[in-house]
């Protein structure tokens, strides 16, 4: 059966499926926008909730595609910016800034932040829509924000952020352990038991 990951960032791609193959080998056939579509969507996310925006991409993508499909919204919540970036958290620094600008920006917000008052969470919603069923799952990580950028992997703000626990930043971790402890591994490990009883 076929199965539709609505994003085009290659980043969430990679990391989605590493958790989804190894979990249901040989149940699905997980296809990207670009292996459906000839050119690429491009969702306009004007929800005020993860949950709305995670919606409106999977809605989108089903809709174009007739294929099942789920697809996420992530946000950074940092306790000490009130919450912010939150759903803003890909557009932080601007609508056409990328994420080290973004990184940037919010290393700008909390320098005079004491380490005590540095806490924050990741968090993920995900929506599965298959024109029967419209699902969410949500996975949290709690942590901090550290005062400078460690670490050569993964992508957004993971240079910047220590998961509860830990020294590393997910930036210095393996594949494997951040997405045991990630928010966005947590919500996929729940879709994953929605798919195992599809």
């Amino acid at each position: 059966m076929k199965i539709l990951i609505g994003t085009n960032n290659a980043h969430k791609v990679r990391e989605v499926r590493q958790i989804l193959e190894t979990e249901l080998t040989g149940k699905f056939d997980l296809l990207t926008p670009a292996d459906v579509f000839d050119e690429e969507i491009d969702v306009e996310e004007t929800g005020l909730t993860l949950d709305k925006n995670a919606f409106l991409k999977a809605d989108e993508f089903f809709s174009k595609s007739g294929i099942p499909c789920f697809a996420d919204d992530t946000g950074l919540e940092i306790n000490a910016l009130h919450g912010h970036p939150g759903v803003r958290s890909a557009r932080f620094a601007g609508e056409d800034c990328d994420d080290a600008a973004n990184r940037k920006k919010a290393l700008d917000l909390l320098k005079d932040v004491p380490d005590s008052d540095r806490s924050a969470q990741f968090r993920t919603v995900i929506c599965f829509k298959d024109g029967t069923d419209t699902l969410y799952v949500h996975g949290v990580c709690p942590g901090k924000i550290i005062k400078e950028e460690r670490g050569g992997e993964g992508f957004g703000y993971d240079s910047i952020f220590v998961p509860e626990g830990y020294e590393q930043t997910f930036a210095q971790m393996s594949a494997e352990l951040k997405n045991k402890l990630s928010h966005r591994g947590k919500a996929v490990a729940k879709l994953v038991k929605i798919l195992k009883d599809y």
